[in-house]
């Protein structure tokens, strides 16, 4: 079934206002609403719900009624998602990447599997993530030291993607996974991926964008929580994370440039995280807090 996305572009005050809008009008539907930054210079930004085609004129309606009160100048714009089999790009030409225990590696692979390899299969597609880029490879490192050293009773990875970082997780310990994306495709291969390395159970992915869910309050507070996505929104939601934290859990961040680790770093200890750790990977880093309490 093929796939849109209904958009207003504005700036960045007003696409926060369209997000309460929709996120309110909408409740706990299965539909992903996020914004995104366009252009930072100009201050252009996008507000967007996924949904699928024959759903167009209701969901639309529904949307054109929202905005009406206070957004009614913002005209509704429209994408076709392309329909891409993720599961079928295969990662062929890619060498396994190992990091601590882990080894993530393609299907065609599986004899460089060693007997105490914790070992996770990925043939998603780049565009989700593969273990290969120093971000994901940073954080399963952090993963298994937070593992090894702290009790964890159940965790958050936030901006799932290819569910790499959550299978991780379940690979280790036998609690509960929060896994969360704003892209429903991503989603789909995460769980896809999931069944492909023996886990139908313990992980729950979700689409939800940021923290516009009442799966996390369900499943939270977290005693370890995940974040791979980019500097610029972790900074901004860091309250809100610190916020589904349990005392005493840990926070790994990454999809960060080395260049920015200081802004992260003031914006998290201003929160009450402790610094632990920082990985560098090619150009990039992974930051390990911890809550000050506990």
């Amino acid at each position: 079934m093929s796939e849109i996305r209904l958009y207003v572009t504005t700036t960045e005050t007003r696409a926060n206002g369209v997000l309460d809008v929709m996120t309110f009008g909408f409740g706990e539907e299965d539909y992903a609403i996020a914004t995104t930054e366009v252009d930072e210079k100009n201050d252009i930004w996008e507000t967007s719900i996924y949904l699928m085609f024959e759903e167009e004129d209701d969901i639309r309606g529904r949307l054109a009624e929202m905005l009406a009160p206070d957004f009614s100048d913002l005209g509704i714009e429209r994408e076709i998602i392309p329909e891409i089999d993720w599961i079928a790009k295969s990662l062929e030409g890619l060498t396994p990447v190992r990091a601590g225990r882990f080894l993530v590696h393609g299907s065609h692979d599986r004899d460089k599997v060693r007997l105490n390899d914790v070992a996770i299969e990925i043939d998603a597609g780049q565009a989700f993530g593969t273990g290969h880029h120093g971000t994901t490879a940073g954080c399963l490192e952090v993963i298994e030291e937070v593992v090894r050293a702290r009790k964890v009773r159940n965790a958050l990875d936030l901006g799932t993607g290819s569910g790499v970082l959550a299978i991780a997780v379940r690979k280790l310990l036998p609690v509960p996974v929060l896994a969360t994306d704003i892209d429903p495709i991503a989603v789909r291969v995460a769980k896809e991926n999931a069944r492909r390395n023996q886990i139908v159970t313990g992980i729950d992915f979700r689409t939800a964008p940021g923290f516009h869910s009442t799966a996390f309050g369900d499943y939270g507070p977290f005693d370890l929580i995940i974040a791979n996505i980019l500097a610029r929104p972790l900074i901004r939601m860091a309250p809100q994370l610190v916020n589904h934290l349990a005392d005493g859990g840990s926070v790994i961040l990454s999809g960060i440039l080395a260049a920015q680790r200081w802004k992260v770093i003031a914006a998290y200890s201003g929160v009450g995280l402790s610094h632990v750790r920082t990985i560098w990977r090619n150009g990039w880093v992974t930051i390990h807090f911890r809550h000050g309490k506990g």
